[in-house]
């Protein structure tokens, strides 16, 4: 517990490092864009000439200057239309033109276009007229305010003229003049002087400066532009002050920067996990919302904020910035690491509302295609598939593609299933139909694999059968040949002798195979009775414990004559099964009779009685006489014995009437073998008070 309280406190540490860490970003960032317009290029310029302030202050006056002599030159040239270009008067046309052709009852359709356009000219004249007047008291306006504009640029001279227009602030007009000032520019004749020479290595100065001259006539135009030591000494002392913000509020970013990153991976890696060993990923109800929504509700958040701080003023920001951010940025943040912990739980795009509408959507499809018959999913294509073109038309092909691939793999499946048919047609009933997916044709292809496997089961069963047949013809033959072959024999030799003990002899010796004959005969007949079912079973309640014990008393003489220990482990109390009283007894006879005729002399026999559920196991457990290289399944065939060279007096039938007449009684029976190790097992119904 002390352990989960600490990783606690080190989550909301990491997590208010990381809020007070990008708001320091945010402050870093507004600081330098109240000093210098948010360039932290400033750090880097080692020059006050080299700097983009310095381009700043000429920037503004070249383009003016360029304006007035390029454009404007004079009212005069205004008024009669110089600063009208052709494009500007050809869109003024084509909006009036296109007035005409809707609105004049002038215009006609049997007129060319050309025709049309003249006509228009004659009607519209006034309109024309208005629309010209318009524009050149827009430029009238535009240049009264350049000349305005001029008067703003304290402490900076300038003269410029194209031999016929001059604009200037100055009485200088020579070129020695400028330069005994402490910095100046001067374009004409071709020719460009500036200085001091650090200007000509200010990377600014083409793009603001030098580009717009250029649109001038070399010939006759001049520019010159003059700093007085005032201006530079002030505008110098703002750059250094500027230079010195940004780059304290550049090192304050940098580490806010690394201190938000690492605390941020910090709670990436321990968020949604109580420590660092735990694997598993805990999620809070903020992660019940959808990601998506999250997503969504980050870009509107962040959206929000930008646009807050956009509309404060320069005062306003730097008392609201921080609140704002903090604010801002912590219900972020909590939206951010939900979306972590839904990564780290692998359900991101799993917990997306498009992802669970999208993927209702194929389910219910999907649903219906593969419980339904083919003509539903029939329709379901021939529906779908128009649909999905429609709404995905700007990627046709590559639903063409998918159409066609879904084609080809049904074809492929559909030959599959052909051909696999067409190989179990002619005998081949090993083969397996694999179309590897779902649907119909999967269906019917284990549809197919099932009649195929029931088949070669029931050949397999018929083989066996036909086995089974062959060997109990085999087996009765022969222990019903034994003992009737001594009988004929001895009945020969009986009939020829004369000496009364050897008679007798005979006669004993025809009496023990009469009687095995007699033996085999009734366990043939016991063993079909019982293998048909048709034996009456009459159910009642039967303890088991009581049935043993008085079974093992009649046997006690056979077992002391092996020698044999038997171990009987039973339940204190009494124990009741249903089952029918002589049937059950003839097979617990028939598992003793095989432990007496098998087992090794001298061993111990083990008979265990325990609860299994709703049923009653009763073991019995000897070591065999003979090595029992055969299987416990072998071991249940009819005539089967444990002795392969079949030189004891079993008739192999034992273990089969056995489990019949369990299974008549409605329980089950098996047989295990471990080495000489030989178990039988009854499983018998507990009966229900």
């Amino acid at each position: 517990m002390k352990n989960y309280s600490h990783a606690i406190i080190t989550k909301i540490l990491a997590f208010v490092l990381v809020i007070l860490c990008f708001t320091g970003m945010v402050t870093s960032i507004v600081q330098v864009e109240n000093a210098n317009d948010g360039e932290f290029g400033i750090i880097f310029e080692d020059n006050y000439f080299h700097s983009r302030a310095y381009i700043r202050e000429s920037r503004s006056l070249v383009n003016d200057l360029t304006r007035l002599l390029g454009e404007y030159k004079n009212e005069e040239h205004i008024a009669s239309g110089g600063t009208i270009s052709e494009e500007e008067w050809s869109w003024e046309e084509r909006q009036l033109f296109s007035e005409y052709q809707y609105q004049s009852p002038e215009y006609s359709y049997d007129l060319t276009e050309k025709e049309n356009f003249e006509r228009f000219k004659e009607v519209y004249a006034n309109q024309l007229a208005k629309a010209r007047e318009q524009l050149i008291q827009n430029d009238l306006k535009t240049f009264h305010r350049l000349l305005q504009s001029l008067n703003d640029y304290e402490n900076r001279l300038f003269y410029a003229s194209d031999g016929v227009h001059v604009f200037t602030n100055t009485p200088n007009t020579e070129k020695e003049q400028f330069r005994t000032y402490p910095s100046y520019m001067m374009f004409g004749e071709y020719k460009t002087e500036l200085y001091p020479k650090e200007v000509k290595e200010n990377q600014y100065l083409y793009k603001q400066i030098t580009e717009p001259i250029q649109s001038l006539d070399p010939k006759s135009m001049v520019v010159y532009i003059a700093f007085t030591q005032e201006f530079l000494d002030q505008n110098l002392k703002e750059w250094q002050e500027n230079k010195a913000v940004a780059t304290q509020s550049f090192y304050r970013l940098l580490g806010f920067l690394t201190a938000g990153i690492l605390s941020f991976l910090y709670l990436v890696i321990v968020i949604g996990r109580t420590s660092f060993k735990d694997q598993e990923v805990s999620l809070n109800p903020l992660d019940k919302l959808f990601t998506d929504v999250k997503l969504g509700l980050c870009v509107i958040l962040l959206a929000f904020w930008a646009a807050l701080l956009e509309d404060l003023n320069d005062t306003e920001m730097m008392f609201m910035v921080i609140p704002i951010t903090i604010t801002f940025a912590t219900v972020g943040l909590m939206l951010v690491l939900s979306l972590v912990r839904h990564w780290k739980n692998g359900t991101l795009i799993k917990h997306s509302l498009v992802f669970r509408i999208l993927y209702t959507i194929y389910k219910f499809v999907r649903n219906i295609y593969d419980s339904g018959s083919v003509g539903i999913k029939t329709v379901l294509i021939v529906i779908g598939y128009p649909l999905i073109v429609a709404l995905t038309f700007f990627m046709f092909p590559v639903t063409l593609g998918i159409a066609a691939w879904f084609a080809l793999k049904k074809v492929k499946s559909f030959q599959a299933i052909q051909e696999g048919v067409e190989k179990i047609k002619d005998g081949d009933i090993h083969h397996r139909i694999d179309v590897g997916s779902k649907g119909e044709f999967s269906r019917l292809a284990a549809n197919i694999n099932g009649i195929t496997d029931g088949l070669k089961k029931a050949v397999d069963n018929e083989l066996k059968s036909e086995r089974l047949k062959t060997e109990l013809i085999t087996n009765v033959s022969h222990d019903i040949r034994t003992p009737l072959t001594s009988i004929i024999t001895y009945v020969d030799l009986l009939k020829k002798e004369k000496d009364p003990s050897k008679v007798e002899e005979y006669i004993e010796v025809l009496d023990q195979k009469s009687k095995r004959l007699k033996v085999l005969t009734d366990d043939l007949f016991e063993a079909a009775k019982a293998s048909s079912g048709n034996i009456p079973v009459q159910f009642e309640r039967i303890n088991i414990v009581s049935l043993i014990s008085q079974g093992l008393g009649e046997v006690n003489e056979k077992i002391e004559s092996l020698d044999l220990e038997v171990k009987f482990n039973h339940p204190k109390e009494k124990v009741y099964v249903t089952a029918d009283g002589k049937l059950l007894w003839r097979s617990i006879e028939n598992l003793l009779s095989n432990i007496f005729k098998y087992t090794l002399k001298g061993s111990r026999v083990y008979i265990d009685i325990e609860e299994a559920g709703d049923e009653i196991l009763l073991t019995f457990k000897n070591i065999s006489a003979y090595e029992l290289n055969i299987s416990a399944e072998d071991l249940m065939e009819r005539f089967t014995r444990g002795d392969e060279a079949r030189s004891s007096e079993g008739s192999g039938l034992g273990l089969s009437i056995a489990k019949s007449l369990i299974e008549i009684q409605k329980g089950r029976f098996y047989v295990q073998v471990d080495g000489d190790l030989f178990k039988s097992m009854i499983y018998m119904r507990k009966h229900q008070e």
